[in-house]
């Protein structure tokens, strides 16, 4: 718990809620141990597509589906989404969701190694929302910023580990030790790229919200 409880138990009780069928998703997600967005992180990404619009959306880790419906929920104009998956089980699940909220059409899901996937990826995209496994997004970042438009939007997930982020490397579990290294040297890298303006949010687990400027 990156604030405190009854701060984000206040937050919850003020959330408007959403479609029945992502309500539906979100019970299900929590019931079987699957990691979906948090409810703060959902209400920002909300927030951002009503302001940014973007006509073009990559996701980096599908998992179900969920947080690709909710962004073709409420983002207010017509929009592509193209988002990747690794994990076999779950594509077939993401798949059956797209179907039955009948968005198979808006979402195309890329089976596969991101890291294998990004580098084919040609056009570019005015907002990239990633949420994949914490330790590669250091690795994932150079085909990213490729993608990325400039003016566009790039928001990471998971970036604060529960607050463990703040913690000495020898404090961490050893097995979470890399990613707590590559985690502390990715927020580095875009905090001080020359081609983002970023900041650090404690929402969730932690998000970056990184806009991509002319390089300096």
């Amino acid at each position: 718990m990156i604030v405190d409880e009854r701060l984000v138990t206040y937050i919850h009780s003020l959330d408007t809620g959403n479609p029945a069928y992502l309500e539906q998703m979100e019970r299900e997600a929590i019931e079987n141990y699957v990691p979906i967005i948090r409810k703060e992180t959902q209400q920002f990404l909300k927030l951002l597509l009503s302001m940014q619009k973007p006509k073009r959306i990559l996701e980096v880790g599908t998992a179900i589906g969920f947080s690709a419906l909710l962004m073709a929920e409420y983002n207010p104009i017509p929009c592509e989404i193209v988002t990747i998956e690794n994990y076999e089980k779950r594509i077939p699940i993401a798949k059956e969701n797209f179907l039955k909220a009948g968005k198979e059409e808006q979402i195309t899901l890329l089976e596969g190694d991101a890291m294998e996937i990004l580098p084919t990826l040609t056009e570019s995209f005015d907002f990239i929302f990633m949420d994949a496994a914490k330790g590669q997004y250091i690795h994932f970042l150079p085909e990213v910023l490729r993608l990325l438009k400039v003016g566009g939007t790039l928001v990471s997930d998971n970036v604060l580990q529960d607050g463990d982020i703040i913690e000495s490397r020898f404090a961490v579990i050893r097995r979470n030790r890399t990613i707590h290294k590559r985690m502390r040297e990715y927020l580095y890298t875009v905090t001080h790229h020359d081609e983002l303006v970023s900041t650090v949010l404690p929402i969730g687990d932690g998000l970056t919200v990184s806009t991509k400027v002319e390089r300096k």
